[in-house]
């Protein structure tokens, strides 16, 4: 079956660093920004990447989190209606943690063990992320993971298959699995609304 082609939008990555969420000091590398050229990616991720809470993200089933950009209009929008504000300022690519921002692919077009091969790397789908109170704070608003898991908006988190490099603007052909566990299907579960 031929499949449109996947683009990527923006490569990203980000540094723990300490932010204060409902008065308390925590940990975080949710707010990661683009980077620019060829990025060397390998079994752990992207070069430069880190993560402050290794039992909820990162290692090699986790090394790589890719997000649809079909997505950030919606949430555009809702983070305008909980701020109140008529309009509010485009979503920043990196804002959700994504290392990868993809142009057409959802989650629902993806299965666990699907591949997504690039010319310079490739990767397997592995599982859905799951929200956290930081993706609140980095929103800005309260119950954003909540429509998060309302939405199934959650993206998709990545093993590396084949190390090398990965930049914005690759396209990454979507090669089948077996096709028994549908990514979205499988968020929905997790999150008692399958």
């Amino acid at each position: 079956m031929s499949t449109p082609p996947i683009h990527v939008v923006h490569v990203c990555a980000g540094r723990v660093r300490e932010v204060v969420v409902s008065g308390r000091r925590v940990a975080t590398a949710i707010a990661k920004a683009p980077l620019a050229g060829r990025v060397a990616v390998g079994p752990l991720g992207i070069a430069g990447d880190e993560q402050a809470d290794l039992s909820r993200h990162g290692g090699l089933s986790k090394a790589v989190y890719a997000y649809p950009q079909a997505h950030l209009g919606f949430w555009q929008t809702v983070r305008a209606q909980a701020r109140q504000a008529l309009w509010d300022e485009p979503v920043p690519p990196g804002l959700f943690g994504e290392n990868l921002l993809l142009a057409g692919i959802r989650e629902h077009e993806l299965w666990i063990g699907d591949r997504l091969v690039g010319p310079g790397a490739s990767f397997v789908v592995s599982e859905p992320r799951m929200p956290c109170f930081k993706f609140d704070a980095a929103m800005g608003f309260a119950k954003a993971g909540k429509l998060m898991a309302e939405s199934g908006f959650c993206g998709s988190y990545l093993a590396v298959l084949e190390p090398g490099t990965v930049a914005a603007g690759d396209v990454l052909q979507l090669q089948e699995g077996p096709r028994e566990v549908n990514l979205r299907e499988l968020f929905r579960a997790r999150t008692g609304r399958g």
